[in-house]
This record gives C-alpha cells, structure tokens and sequence, in this order.
C-alpha cells in the first residue's frame, strides 16, 4: 500500500462519496468463479484483482482478463497509481512460458498482457514481453494477445523488441492531458514520449492495432480533452477508451470531478467523429474494456476470413 513517504506529498482527503452511477454488484457466475479458480490456483497476477476492476465478472465470465508480468513493485510513481513502488526483484525466466501454460488452460479468448515499470532493466523488459507473446502465440494460438505496455524510456530499439514480436494489439496509455501529465504521472513519462510512442508503433511494417487511455475527472477541462484525443488519432492510434479516474487512497490524487454517463456519450460521439475504429466512454470504462476487446477480435477475425476467401 502507498505511504506518505512514496510522493512526499502532505496526506490527501479521502475520496468523495461516489455517485450511484459508479456502484457495481459483486461479481459471482459460474464462468467467473471458473476463472477465478484458476486464476489463484495457477497463481497469476492478474490487475483484474490488484486494481480491483468493476468489470472482473464481465471480463472474466466472457473470457477476457489482464495479467502483470514482471512482478508487482515499479520503478515509478505516479501519482494516480496503487502500484507498490520500489526496488523490484529480478526477472522470473520461466514467467512467460507459465504464463502462456496458464492461459492455454484457462481457455481464454483474449488475454491482455501489463506489466510495471522496470526501469532498472536495460530494454525496460521488451525482450521479457517479446517472450511472453512468443510463448501465448505458440500455446495458445487462438487466444488474441494484447500488451499494454510501459513507454520503455521512449527507446525504439525496445519498442522494436516489441513489435516483432507480433502481438495482435499494442496499447500504451496517455492517461490525461498534456497540462496535468507532470502532476499525475512520474516525472519520466511525458506526454510527448507517449504519442511518440504510439505513432512509432502505428507505423512499423507489422500493422499492429493500437490502443490508448484517458482518465477523466482529473481537472481537465473539456477542450483539452478533446486536444488529446485529436493527438492521439495524429498519433494513428485505433481505439480509445475514457473512463472515470477512481482515487485507489487518501494518499493518490483526489477526483476532482465525478463525470456523469450522458458526458461520456457527448464524449464518445466527438471521439468517434476523429476517426477512431473505436470508442469506448463510461464512467467504469478501463484500459481493458471487454467492449472494445470483443470488437477487436471480431475485427481481426473479419480480416483473416476476407484473406482466406481472397
């Protein structure tokens, strides 16, 4: 859990009292106690938990789900993130290759693959991402297989690792706008680096889907969002997720504004009208939605079926 000490920032108010709109039941069902199951008996670190997601029945019930690579302490802080913060621990080499055998037995038919921050490590971890997507490809290969990677220091060489690796979908998130960026992420993750990131990634010979994020309720104010999401269709990014910013403690960033469900429809409507193959807008909206999943795999499976008939 974060402490004081982690930001040196003075003790926060805890969060407001959320609106209705933000209550969720308890997930239960039969596919997610399934997963669930196994999830812990396989022993995968999976954000579903650790972030406690709203939409973990949704994902998991539907076969969907999010697991951390690389151990559970990160090399940054920003300020928005519950993530422990520190000196993490070596690499396990076996992590891929269990992963990918943990997935094969889940059955899963999309699985998003995240990690923390590991700046200690030379290329951030893109060869230990590069052999985690290897590794599900090979066991699993009707599973999609999306990363939501860390900007990797903006190091293309990294990226390259990355992208070669051929996952079916790249993600990398902005997280909010360009003025707020220095106060809610670590000093190291510009706002430029970022798009930098992804349009690199848009424009390499292996065609790959982008993907990107952005909390609201921050302090933005509408026009400087809209300026993002146009940076981020510059960029060549595909799909687009907006979701409400949560506070994880009385440590982390207040929620300047809950955002109410017919905002995020205006939002979606002037997202959609940039180009994007895909918005997804809501209050409990994440970075791995199972919306915008369902409508990437129906996409690639669209694609190979023209292939195949042409």
């Amino acid at each position: 859990m974060a402490t004081p000490d982690r930001f040196s920032l003075p003790q926060l108010a805890e969060t407001t009292r959320k609106p209705d709109w933000l209550k969720v039941r308890l997930p239960h069902g039969d596919g997610y106690e399934r997963v669930r199951g196994l999830v812990k008996e396989l022993k995968l670190a999976t954000v579903c938990e650790e972030a406690r997601c709203p939409n973990i029945a949704e994902c998991w019930g539907g076969g969907t789900a999010t697991v951390m690579l690389m151990g559970e302490v990160c090399t940054r802080a920003c300020r928005f993130c519950h993530v422990k913060v520190g000196a993490p621990p070596p690499l396990d080499p076996q992590e891929p290759e269990n992963l990918a055998h943990a997935v094969k037995e889940l059955g899963l038919e999309y699985i998003v693959v995240t990690s923390v921050n590991r700046d200690d490590r030379p290329d951030g971890g893109a060869s230990h991402f590069a052999a985690a997507i290897r590794a599900l490809r090979r066991e699993s290969p009707h599973t999609t297989v999306e990363v939501l990677i860390p900007d990797f220091q903006g190091k293309r060489d990294a990226l390259q690792i990355v992208a070669e690796a051929k996952p079916h979908v790249v993600a990398h998130n902005i997280e909010t706008v360009a003025r707020l960026t220095p106060t809610v992420r670590d000093r190291r993750a510009t706002y430029q680096q970022s798009l930098d990131v992804l349009r690199y990634l848009k424009d390499r010979p292996e065609k790959l889907y982008t993907k990107s994020s952005i909390m609201v309720g921050l302090g933005e104010t509408e026009d400087e969002l809209y300026a993002t999401c146009r940076d981020l269709r510059a960029a060549g990014v595909d799909v687009l997720t907006l979701g409400q910013y949560l506070q994880p403690s009385q440590y982390h960033l207040r929620v300047e504004r809950f955002v109410p469900p017919e905002q995020f429809d205006a939002y979606k409507k002037v997202a959609e009208s940039m180009g994007f193959l895909y918005v997804a807008a809501g209050p409990l909206v994440r970075s791995s939605y199972r919306a915008a999943e369902f409508f990437l795999k129906g996409l690639m499976e669209r694609e190979r079926t023209a292939q195949g008939s042409a």
